[in-house]
């Protein structure tokens, strides 16, 4: 894991040797000096979309940031694959997470979506027009919940082709009409052409 109290000393001391206030380094990054002070107190990480910045102001490469400290050359590309390595089990570990997140959104969806049309059908008091009104409230409930739990499960880690083995991340819409037997969806593979079913798997090889 990421050592966030070694990298934000080091993005302290860096910005002291700059001769930067907290509330200086906030206006050149377009950022609050709250989030600075999260930075270097270890409880958040820059944005990787300003992280490049970040290193620019501080004259570090975004590998020196990453490891705490400034490399000699010799112990660059060593810690360069390292911290790659250390990116990639994160992305994985964060892709298993919303995956799980997906299942229970899936299953909350699910219970919104029964109840009401549950009500409607076995409540004798209710009149034609209240059970047509929760149907319609049930399915409109339904459908944004289950397309979030679709945005997430095509985004979390990739699908595979069972012919070529290619690993790839589909469009939303690819996602969305492909035909799917639990988180494996019948698509077009990008690299052989081929459309099969590709299963769903969180690491990039």
């Amino acid at each position: 894991m990421l050592d966030l109290e070694k990298i934000g000393s080091f993005i302290q001391e860096r910005r002291k040797l700059k001769g930067l206030t907290q509330l200086e380094l906030a206006n050149v990054l377009h950022v609050t000096d709250r989030a600075i002070s999260k930075w270097e107190c270890g409880r958040s990480m820059p944005d990787s979309s300003i992280m490049l910045d970040l290193c620019k102001v501080l004259e570090i490469s975004v590998n020196e940031l990453l490891t705490g400290e400034v490399l000699e050359m010799n112990d660059y590309s060593k810690q360069a694959e390292m911290n790659l390595l250390e990116a990639v089990k994160n992305k994985e570990e964060s892709d298993r997470m919303l995956l799980r997140m997906e299942i229970l959104i899936g299953i909350i969806a699910i219970i919104i979506g029964i109840t009401p049309i549950f009500v409607a059908a076995f409540v004798s008091t209710l009149e034609t027009w209240q059970r047509v009104l929760l149907i319609v409230g049930g399915f409109l409930m339904f459908i944004p919940l289950i397309l979030v739990a679709l945005r997430i499960e095509q985004k979390a880690g990739y699908y595979e082709c069972q012919e070529c083995h290619h690993r790839y991340v589909p469009t939303f819409w690819q996602a969305l009409m492909a035909p799917h037997a639990g988180r494996s969806r019948k698509m077009k593979c990008p690299h052989c052409g081929k459309r099969n079913y590709h299963k769903k798997v969180i690491s990039k090889e």
